[in-house]
């Protein structure tokens, strides 16, 4: 029923910066939509100072960012002037389709100083339809995800459906994404009406098939299989995957199921087609200089992948 476990690496995605990435991996690109997964913090300044962890303005395609914190805030300014600071238990959901500038900064040094900020951050995959779309920015609250407790469990949906719940977050394929916490010794299932499913451990420890796994991993389970998950102890997870949509390509912040759509997105971040956030157009991320292809299947990803 494992199909395999994913550790989760080192990345720098700024100056100071440093996150769990989990997703893509060289032998799993994708889980479900599901082509990018970062955890980040809990993150705690000696001296915080306001811009030192910033992820300036920086373009994306084919994609929609879905932005989760598990505390702190961030704020949120991309090409369509939006400006929108979430919180804890909401979801940013932003789809780039065929482009759109973004950038997160992290304003309040007492959210730094106290280690309050840790965020999820996930690129779902556009299907081919839908990746040249308009660009577009929506903010869920915390009352317009649905939540469910039971004994020793607690999860919210925050996109799609399982359960037998369905989120008002608007996606453009079938899957899921939850955020689960389990009390010691809870025991629990993966929704089965999905072909594609994984459980990112942000916390604590859980069981499977008698064998124990940690924080910073990913598992991914084959099809149609029905895993038992024991918490070892207070665990926090994250479930995600769906429906999935076919071979897609990455390099540094773009996706696409065409490889030419890359490089034209390459130029067009350098001729400066995709538009800066107008209230935050003072300095962006420049375009890597790096030769690499973009990689497909089963490649390894492109190193500097951000926000």
């Amino acid at each position: 029923m494992l199909d395999i476990v994913i550790e989760s690496r080192k990345a720098s995605i700024g100056p100071n910066l440093t996150v769990n990435r989990i997703l893509p991996f060289r032998l799993r690109r994708m889980v479900g939509p599901f082509i990018f997964m970062d955890h980040a913090g809990p993150v705690r300044a000696e001296v915080p100072d306001a811009g030192e962890y910033d992820v300036l303005p920086h373009p994306h395609i084919g994609l929609s960012t879905v932005s989760y914190l598990f505390g702190g805030t961030v704020t949120h300014r991309d090409s369509l002037g939006v400006e929108q600071v979430i919180k804890p238990g909401e979801v940013n959901w932003m789809t780039a389709g065929s482009g759109i500038a973004h950038s997160e900064r992290f304003e309040d040094p007492a959210v730094l100083a106290g280690g309050e900020l840790e965020m999820i951050q996930t690129w779902v995959a556009l299907p081919e339809k839908d990746e040249e779309s308009a660009p577009s920015f929506h903010n869920y609250t915390v009352e317009q995800l649905p939540v469910f407790t039971d004994t020793g469990v607690w999860m919210r949906l925050i996109a799609g459906n399982a359960y037998g719940l369905l989120s008002s977050v608007k996606t453009s394929s079938p899957l899921f994404y939850l955020h689960v916490v389990l009390s010691q010794g809870a025991r629990f299932g993966l929704p089965k009406e999905h072909a594609e499913r994984g459980i990112y451990i942000a916390k604590g420890s859980i069981e499977v098939n008698g064998n124990t796994y940690g924080e910073g991993k990913l598992l991914v389970f084959t099809k149609g299989g029905d895993p038992l998950i024991i918490a070892k102890e207070k665990a926090t997870l994250m479930l995600l995957g769906g429906e999935p949509l076919g071979n897609r390509y990455i390099w540094w912040n773009f996706v696409s199921s065409r490889k030419e759509r890359i490089e034209q997105a390459k130029e067009d971040w350098k001729q400066g087609r995709i538009i800066l956030p107008p209230n935050d157009n003072d300095t962006f991320i420049p375009l890597p200089e790096d030769k690499s292809r973009p990689s497909g299947p089963l490649r390894r990803c492109f190193p500097e992948c951000r926000f």
